[in-house]
């Protein structure tokens, strides 16, 4: 159970209940041990069991714990570099590869949803990139540029056309791109890991892998009261992962992110902010994001930790932006905040591993984790199963590196969206 208020905030009272998991006590056997029960690690475990696989994940705390259950729940295509530099950093095949496999991955997690009944407030409605001044709408137009090159359905707004569709005359105009949309992020973990278990799968949460052994041509991953012995294990733990993979902690920096909710807006208030119900974000460098959910609570975040004194200074950060915004809103109580921490890889690029023999993963999802981490697993499920090789894979297998000052990198986050929050306070709110 999830008791600390702001670490799922409204996703963890909104959404349905998680399926009935107990912590593993003694000693199973499977053909997989998935770690981790994110998206990427239920993906892997539904595609797996739906294929025969004897499945079993482990997670060391409740389904959707890390960054799953408390991120924005922007089901975003692509990735958050421009579409032209993938294949300059991967080579062409492979980069077009990636651009392919999540371009259509949005379409892969809504299909999920409408195959499996997952009850997540799921709206295809698309997703508005929103531009801050001339040099945000020129960025936007070369990433629009690039992506209708590949054929991608999305289109550049002007400012009257932006004005519209989010209901504020602060940006210069947008990116509406109609492969995306929304979803109560902990509500869709909680629903894949149901359909996961229904498709064969167990499922122990409160079980995190504290030894792995190699014992001879499997493998056997020790938690606090039991083991799995499987031949294949994926490893799909991202920002949250602990021992016994430091590697993969030490090439990620953690980026703290925030979202704090109003209670529902009222009828004569919700057609005034994003009336298409698309979800939304900006191009400073400390971005804004902002949706509503389904019941109308308009959600705000930006980079932040709400702790320590982030809390009381993103807090008012909210309610200016709020003001700055949406002024018909501005005086709308806040009723939940929460936050989380993003996996940053030095290029903002991710990560595939063969961490040993049989062992594999993807990690660094640098805030794009819906879906992508459901296409990734997917992926996973098929390299583990044998219907692709790794020659098939988005992206190569590279062995983990340490970020390079990580510790202070970590540091220069969480105090610098201080800082910006801070500084913004001293002039007018800008979205």
């Amino acid at each position: 159970m999830i008791t600390d208020p702001r670490s799922h905030g409204l996703w963890a009272r909104t959404a349905p209940p998680a399926p009935d998991t107990t912590p593993l006590r003694g000693e199973a056997t499977a053909d997989v041990a998935v770690v981790g029960a994110g998206y990427t690690g239920l993906s892997a475990a539904l595609h797996l069991a739906q294929g025969g696989a004897q499945v079993v994940v482990l997670e060391g705390e409740t389904v959707g714990f890390g960054g799953s259950g408390r991120n924005v729940g922007l089901v975003n295509a692509g990735l958050w570099v421009k579409p032209d530099l993938v294949p300059a950093a991967l080579g062409t095949e492979r980069g077009e590869r990636l651009l392919a496999l999540l371009g259509a991955a949005p379409r892969r997690v809504f299909d999920l949803v409408a195959r499996h009944g997952i009850a997540c407030e799921a709206e295809g409605a698309g997703t508005l990139h929103c531009a801050v001044g001339r040099k945000g709408l020129a960025d936007l137009a070369d990433r629009a540029r690039q992506w209708q090159d590949r054929g991608a359905p999305v289109r550049l707004l002007d400012a009257d056309e932006a004005t519209r569709l989010t209901g504020t005359r602060a940006y210069a105009g947008a990116l509406l791109d109609e492969r995306a949309g929304t979803i109560q992020p902990l509500a869709y973990a909680r629903g894949l890991a149901r359909a996961a278990i229904d498709a064969g799968a167990v499922v122990h949460t409160g079980s995190p892998v504290v030894g792995v052994t190699e014992t001879g041509p499997r493998w056997h991953l020790a938690t606090p009261e039991g083991g799995v012995t499987a031949d294949w294990v994926i490893v799909a733990t991202n920002a949250y992962t602990r021992a016994p993979w430091p590697e993969i902690r030490a090439e990620i920096a953690h980026l703290p992110y925030f979202n704090i909710a109003t209670a529902p807006l009222g009828d004569n208030l919700r057609g005034t902010i994003l009336p298409g119900r698309q979800g939304a974000w900006d191009t400073k460098p400390v971005l804004t994001s902002f949706r509503l959910d389904a019941a109308g609570r308009l959600v705000i975040g930006s980079v932040g930790a709400l702790r320590g004194t982030g809390a009381a200074i993103h807090r008012a950060w909210a309610r200016r932006t709020m003001r700055a915004l949406f002024p018909q809103a501005a005086d709308v109580p806040f009723e939940a905040e929460w936050y989380g921490r993003i996996g940053m890889t030095a290029d903002a690029l991710p990560r595939f591993h063969r961490l040993a023999r049989n062992v594999v993963g993807f990690s660094g999802y640098n805030g794009r984790g819906i879906a992508p981490g459901t296409a990734f697993g997917a992926v996973l499920a098929d390299l583990v199963a044998g219907r692709i090789t790794e020659a098939d894979l988005p992206l190569p297998v590279t062995d983990p590196a340490p970020i390079g000052f990580r510790a202070v990198r970590e540091i220069a986050y969480e105090v610098g969206a201080q800082a910006v929050h801070l500084a913004e306070a001293r002039g007018p709110a800008s979205g």
